[in-house]
């Protein structure tokens, strides 16, 4: 773990797609899809319409935060939460032995130069007393957190594991991993025993000879909480799994109160009618999926992009008489050392946007009204959200 960081806690999200078809009852997550030799939609900007929610051919999971949580209670989020120590454990090496004589553990090398990587996925843990890769134990924790939360199991069965020593080339390009069957009563003790404490994920694998399905988890983003009004604040990767079918799943009826499965579309105009709350880069992440109405597309660009990197977006919150303006970098006003920034800035005389500006921001003007300003190429081959003349647009008022 990172014991340097000031400001933050490290964790991992995980955005997890599912065809709507749901599969047979089977206990444990399904097959990840295989990566198709090209995506057919572009990943280019411009204000296209937010697709009907009948045109998509997957659901989004979200689950509901507690009222009592100290974060964010009662909002929808992504399954994910804290990295906990035994995430870099050193016991993962025996687990992960097949894979270890790969200093990635299999994973493919993302080309972003090394200076330029979020810290969170730079940082050398070895000088932090690990010897489990940032980018293997960040993908553990969110795979760790989304069975304590919703019982969805990503696991490779140990009959599976020669076929990821292959190489990136085979693992990534006509596999599929599928989940080791467990029975219900099986899945809901090993469940409550890492409820009861992280390691014991650790030892479920040992004891199922089964490895987390690191390798179906793409690098997607990197969201850290803003300064002002959060308690906590979290340095978080994003990543992205696509499944063929909607897997059994189940709430922890501790953090999370319910979970469901919804389109993009769906979940963004349920906000609208404010029928469910979701944080901005929630909203954000979402109306970028509605890009991809096709679940083999989304995985396609997935796939394909995830080893161009991604860049660490710390919003910058500003105050007016009537919005909260989340600044992100790229933007005009993004400063050039937001991190050094502990406490929200006011200015209330921001001048109209022009479409030569460079405008990379969220706007709300109540928690339920949150509108994109846009304007920026985005880096890393990555998307711009779909904007939506009634969900999001370019504003013609003062901001």
């Amino acid at each position: 773990m990172n014991t340097s960081l000031k400001h933050w806690r490290e964790a991992a999200t995980l955005i997890l797609a599912a065809g709507h078809r749901l599969g047979a009852d089977s206990l444990m997550s399904r097959t990840p899809l295989t990566a198709p030799a090209a995506s057919r939609l572009d990943s280019g900007g411009g204000g296209s319409h937010l697709p009907h929610r009948s045109s998509f051919d997957y659901n989004i999971l979200l689950l509901k935060r507690s009222g009592k949580s100290g974060f964010m209670p009662n909002a929808y989020v992504f399954p994910g939460g804290v990295v906990d120590s035994s995430d870099f454990s050193s016991d993962w090496l025996d687990v992960f032995k097949p894979v270890t004589d790969s200093l990635t553990f299999g994973l493919r090398h993302a080309s972003q130069p090394l200076e330029t990587r979020p810290p969170i996925f730079a940082t050398d843990r070895v000088k932090l007393g690990s010897p489990i890769p940032g980018e293997v134990a960040l993908r553990i924790c969110a795979l760790r957190e989304t069975f304590e939360e919703s019982g969805v199991l990503l696991v490779v069965s140990k009959e599976e594991q020669s076929g990821l020593v292959k190489g990136a080339e085979d693992t990534y390009g006509g596999r599929h991993h599928t989940g080791h069957e467990l029975d219900l009563g099986d899945l809901s003790k090993w469940r409550a025993l890492v409820n009861q404490h992280p390691s014991n994920f650790i030892r479920m694998c040992r004891e199922l000879e089964v490895l987390p399905n690191i390798w179906a988890l793409h690098e997607w983003a990197n969201w850290l909480t803003p300064t002002g009004k959060y308690g906590a604040r979290f340095d978080t990767a994003f990543f992205m799994c696509c499944l063929q079918d909607i897997p059994h799943t189940l709430q922890d009826e501790r953090e999370i109160e319910l979970f469901q499965w919804s389109t993009p579309s769906e979940i963004l105009q349920s906000y609208q009618a404010r029928q469910m709350w979701i944080a901005p880069p929630q909203f954000y992440e979402l109306s970028r999926l509605c890009r991809f109405p096709s679940l083999t597309d989304l995985h396609s660009f997935t796939h394909q992009r995830a080893t161009e990197g991604c860049e660490q977006w710390m919003p910058v919150i500003i105050s007016t008489d009537e919005h909260h303006i989340s600044l992100l970098p790229g933007d005009k006003l993004y400063p050039l050392d937001a991190s050094g920034k502990d406490e929200e800035f006011r200015d209330s005389h921001l001048e109209d946007p022009q479409e030569d500006c460079a405008l990379h921001r969220i706007v709300m003007s109540d928690p339920y009204t949150t509108t994109l300003q846009i304007t920026i190429t985005p880096k890393y081959k990555h998307l711009l959200p779909v904007v939506e003349p009634g969900l999001s647009h370019v504003s013609g008022s003062h901001l």
